[in-house]
């Protein structure tokens, strides 16, 4: 039988996501996990209406790269920048995106 006073705090289970920070952490690697979690959370982050014309799809060296339908649409979002970036730094791991390349579908590579 397991006496109480013999389970230390060193001995309990550490909880993943506290692990995982740190580990990144260790690596240099926090900046670029909380990029992609603007990725993954864009519909979120941004809103439906905003969402529902654009995708973001990559985040590299700091900067979000995000599709839009067409050169219009690059226009007005570009336009709104300032506002978009934002709601992103509002969201955990969000300052990790300095700038946001908006890019029309076709031009993505």
């Amino acid at each position: 039988m397991i006496n109480k006073s013999d389970y230390s705090a060193r001995n309990r289970p550490a909880q993943i996501g506290n692990l995982l920070e740190t580990i990144l952490s260790n690596y240099g690697l926090t900046r670029t996990l909380g990029g992609w979690k603007v990725v993954v959370n864009w519909p979120e982050i941004v809103g439906g209406n905003i969402a529902r014309v654009s995708h973001a799809v990559r985040f590299e060296n700091d900067t979000l790269l995000v599709s839009v339908p067409d050169s219009v649409w690059r226009q007005q979002l570009s336009m709104e920048q300032e506002m978009i970036l934002s709601k992103i730094h509002e969201y955990p791991g969000g300052k990790a995106v300095k700038k946001i390349h908006f890019v029309a579908e076709r031009e993505r590579t």
